[in-house]
């Protein structure tokens, strides 16, 4: 196993940024978003951030509800799962109109949570805003005919996904539904919208951290997951494992930060960089002084070679539906 170093990116100054980072996504030249789940512990609004890596300068774009995830959308616009529902946030008009909506709507106490996109498709889950009752969804939303599929409907808290071995009616996703601590991954019939098999590709139950946010590596041999570590410890962690094999290959450590939330790969200058997040959230009041970087983004080199074709497949843009 291989320790790499991080360095601190960026840290907001204000309190609602910092509470619960989570999600960056590329978006070419440089750049990168995320959100804001949150501003605060009891606030019920978030935002989707857009970060310069040349500039260092944050742009954010407050939401009128909590988002989970937020990706570029072909039309220059963000998809945005936000509350119970997925919809379109235009940067130029600073407005946001769903297309899918009543996410959920058969329990209470669930907002969208971590998500994946990949040709036009979504796959989105919820999460139990008391991290307890098993009734949060796991969605598929296909972009061909906008048709919206369950999945599961008994996850706590749904959180990172991949999506590998795209075929014409399979897909493969890794996925994690955090109090599990496991990562599995399940075989998807897209034309039937349902799962047909799982399995474990790693298991945490021995570790102090809980599996949060989760992307890929370019060749997709391999998954990056951020760890959100709930108790005191000097620096939070994000682990890369061997989808084949389980086995532990890379770990990068968040100095001053334990609860990290969400690993992305960002291509720029000309090499594959790695963003991490990390969180304030829960963090009591007196632990906050042996933590002075939590909620801060972190940045890392990583020996990962640039794939431009393979990245772009990975990172692609959403296809708006009409609306």
């Amino acid at each position: 196993m291989e320790l790499k170093p991080t360095q601190v990116l960026y840290s907001p100054s204000s309190i609602a940024l910092r509470f619960l980072p989570e999600g960056p996504y590329p978006l070419g030249n440089g750049k990168f978003s995320w959100v804001a789940i949150q501003h605060g512990p009891d606030a019920k609004v978030g935002s989707v951030n857009e970060f310069d890596l040349a500039t260092k300068i944050n742009v954010s774009h407050p939401l009128p509800g909590r988002p989970g995830f937020a990706f570029p959308t072909n039309k220059g616009n963000f998809v945005v799962g936000c509350e119970r529902t997925i919809g379109i946030f235009s940067v130029a008009q600073q407005s946001y109109t769903p297309f899918v909506e009543n996410i959920d709507s058969d329990c209470e106490g669930t907002i969208v949570n971590d998500g994946v996109t990949w040709d036009g498709n979504l796959i989105f889950g919820t999460k139990d805003l008391e991290f307890r009752t098993k009734k949060a969804g796991l969605y598929f939303w296909r972009g061909r005919d906008s048709k919206l599929f369950r999945l599961r409907a008994d996850q706590i808290c749904s959180n990172g996904k991949c999506v590998l071995n795209v075929g014409d009616s399979h897909i493969d996703l890794l996925d994690i539904d955090s109090p599990t601590r496991k990562i599995v991954v399940y075989r998807i019939n897209t034309e039937l919208g349902q799962i047909e098999s799982e399995r474990t590709v790693v298991d945490l139950a021995n570790d102090p951290g809980v599996p949060d946010g989760m992307t890929m590596t370019i060749d997709g041999k391999s998954i990056i997951v951020s760890l959100y570590n709930p108790n005191a410890a000097p620096f939070g962690r994000t682990v890369q494992y061997s989808i084949a094999t389980g086995e532990l290959e890379t770990e990068w450590h968040t100095m001053g930060s334990p609860q990290a939330t969400c690993p992305q790969l960002i291509a720029w200058q000309g090499r594959v960089w790695l963003v991490i997040t990390t969180a304030v959230e829960h963090m009591p009041v007196e632990r906050r002084a042996d933590s002075p970087e939590a909620g801060s983004l972190f940045l890392a080199e990583t020996d990962i070679p640039l794939d431009k074709n393979a990245y772009e497949k990975m990172t692609q843009v959403f296809i708006e539906p009409r609306i």
